[in-house]
């Protein structure tokens, strides 16, 4: 957390960002990124706008509690409710022209109101917490709170270019401390304050910087050297990364979307990675998955979700359409999971997996799946919770094909 105030320019920067993601629908990251971009910020003071805004969309129903404003008021009272959470932090109020005051003790009054209200002080809306009673019971409230807290950061060192220790040692070099994560190969925790993106080693393509949880799930694909791979839902390629420094760079690995976009970046993040073995291929209608059936020796589907396993990272879920979008992406989870799994062999895996720790988006797709599918089978399937890892949350089921 912060030991100091803002600034008053950086204070404005946060009830902006706030405003575009609460009034405007923007995601989180393009609200970042639109306001970032040409500023010259220091990477420290970029830094903490985010975190401040992150703490904020975390438990923004809490804070407004507390500052007793509405959301969808925060261009008008924004100032008011970074004072709160100023002031509930314990530090100094902010220096902004305009700001509005507070009341320290009816502030005090409220936040012991707050303390009385689990779901509310860990900054849960109604909607949310009844879906995680009725698909967690007694697992839902220590996930709640797991997920409100602000997440670790977490990079993956590419296997093609350093060991782990190897990018453990190069990054100290660069003031960088990190350390080694149990049960996860390829993970390290960085324990630092540091502009990772600055870092030689990042421009070297030494790391990625990618949540120890979703390391997890790319390392269940078990792609070998030689291998035949497919992501078939690719985007900006943080697995398909991974999965070519499983593979040492041998063997083909087509990298699939349906956003041209996302695969250019991936092309990008690939050159710099040293992954050449990496093939990308936008999906322009279903003849795209027809014609590669049978093909591939490992499919991995990190298919769209609802993303209310990441909310550490991404708190804005909680306060968007989220409810409304659940239905139609659990039905596109269902075809492309019956699509896209018969372009893997007999004998090969399909790795299914979601950011969500729901059972409706995971393992009820995959009872559903096996239950009008009889050429495949259950291996293995894991929720990682963010209650007893510490990560982001996330979801993995391998299937093998036992026939065509």
């Amino acid at each position: 957390m912060l030991h100091s105030p803002l600034s008053a320019s950086s204070n404005e920067l946060v009830i902006s960002i706030l405003t575009m993601v609460l009034d405007q629908g923007k995601p989180l990251d393009r609200a970042y990124s639109q306001h970032f971009s040409g500023l010259q910020l220091v990477p420290a003071e970029q830094a903490r706008i985010a975190l401040v805004t992150g703490d904020i969309l975390r438990r923004l129903n809490l804070y407004c509690f507390l500052a007793e404003i509405s959301p969808d008021e925060m261009e008008r009272f924004g100032s008011k409710l970074l004072n709160v959470w100023h002031l509930f932090h314990q530090l100094d109020l902010p220096r902004m022209q305009y700001a509005l005051p507070v009341d320290p003790q009816r502030l005090a009054a409220r936040i012991e109101q707050a303390k009385a209200q689990p779901v509310l002080w860990d900054g849960c809306p109604e909607w949310l917490d009844v879906m995680g009673r009725e698909q967690l019971g007694e697992q839902w409230p220590k996930e709640r709170a797991a997920l409100c807290v602000a997440p670790k950061r977490f990079v993956r060192a590419n296997g093609l270019k350093v060991s782990r220790e190897e990018l453990a040692a190069k990054l100290a070099a660069e003031y960088v401390t990190t350390t080694l994560v149990p049960g996860v190969e390829s993970a390290l925790e960085v324990t630092s304050d540091s502009a990772l993106f600055r870092t030689q080693s990042f421009k070297e393509g030494l790391f990625e910087q990618q949540d120890a949880g979703s390391q997890r799930v790319a390392a269940a694909l078990d792609a070998k050297p030689g291998m035949r791979v497919i992501d078939a839902c690719a985007g900006a390629g943080g697995k398909t990364l991974h999965i070519a420094a499983q593979m040492q760079g041998k063997g083909r690995l087509l990298a699939m979307d349906v956003e041209q976009w996302k695969l250019d970046k991936l092309k990008e993040r690939a050159r710099r990675s040293g992954a050449y073995n990496v093939e990308t291929r936008l999906i322009a209608s279903s003849k795209t998955i027809k014609r590669l059936k049978l093909s591939a020796d490992r499919v991995l589907l990190d298919v769209p979700c609802s993303g209310l396993g990441v909310l550490k990272r991404n708190p804005d879920a909680k306060w968007r359409d989220t409810p409304d979008r659940l239905p139609v992406l659990m039905d596109l989870q269902k075809q492309i999971l019956a699509s896209y799994s018969r372009m893997v062999k007999v004998g090969g895996i399909v790795v299914y997996a979601t950011c969500s720790i729901f059972p409706g988006e995971n393992r009820e797709q995959i009872d559903a799946f096996l239950a009008q599918n009889d050429n495949f089978r259950l291996l293995e399937d894991e929720t990682i919770s963010p209650a007893d890892t510490g990560f982001d949350g996330f979801y993995l089921a391998k299937l093998e094909r036992i026939k065509e």
